[in-house]
């Protein structure tokens, strides 16, 4: 399980748990983060392969997920589960992601400094071996670079137009998940924009333990 699935070692241990159990039911897990503050909340994601997952899916994976966190009982206290698809401008945790989603815009944050810089906005160009491919803007030439993907610690996709008008499409093709509310998407990501996790995904389905 690496690191931009499961960060810290309770994430790593919760994944390996419910890891399996989502993927016996046809999906993946996208990403698992279990988050502080006066009741926890265990953030799950997670997606069909190929994508396309609705509200009901991610109230079928919380109720098996919860079955299996009560027997084993990893977290002792209170906390609320709630599983999420990845959303539109969704995180990128596996490698053959960056294939995936090539020709679209992605923000990469790095774990150590790359000649100076930890953070990184360009358009993916796939992958090549163990690299991540981004083409990026610098001192008015268009460059692209290779990331050791070990050397990853966060990355996500930015919400463009064509991102959207991608998923719009998805979603009216045979076997979609449905019509997307275009007016939900009204706000392109600049510069300036704050990320946002999951923006674009269904409600997260919460369960309280």
């Amino acid at each position: 399980m690496n690191d931009l699935i499961a960060k810290t070692a309770i994430d790593r241990r919760l994944a390996a748990i419910v890891a399996p159990v989502i993927e016996g039911m046809g999906f993946e897990l996208v990403r698992l983060r279990l988050m502080g503050g006066k009741t926890r909340i265990l953030q799950i994601m997670a997606d069909r392969p190929g994508g396309g997952i609705g509200v009901e899916d991610c109230a079928d994976i919380s109720t098996a997920v919860s079955a299996v966190l009560d027997v084993e009982d990893p977290i002792s206290e209170a906390y609320t589960l709630e599983v999420s698809s990845p959303g539109i401008d969704r995180p990128l945790t596996r490698l053959q992601d960056f294939d995936l989603w090539a020709d679209h815009e992605a923000r990469i944050e790095t774990t150590e400094l790359i000649d100076g810089r930890r953070r990184f906005k360009g358009v993916l160009r796939g992958t090549e071996g163990e690299d991540v491919l981004l083409e990026i803007e610098e001192r008015g030439e268009t460059l692209t670079i290779g990331l050791r993907f070990e050397w990853l610690s966060d990355a996500k996709l930015v919400l463009t137009d064509a991102l959207i008008a991608e998923a719009l499409r998805a979603s009216k093709a045979p076997g979609g998940e449905g019509e997307i509310d275009e007016e939900s998407f009204d706000a392109i990501e600049t510069d300036e924009d704050d990320d946002t996790d999951g923006e674009g995904a269904p409600p997260p389905a919460p369960t309280r333990h």
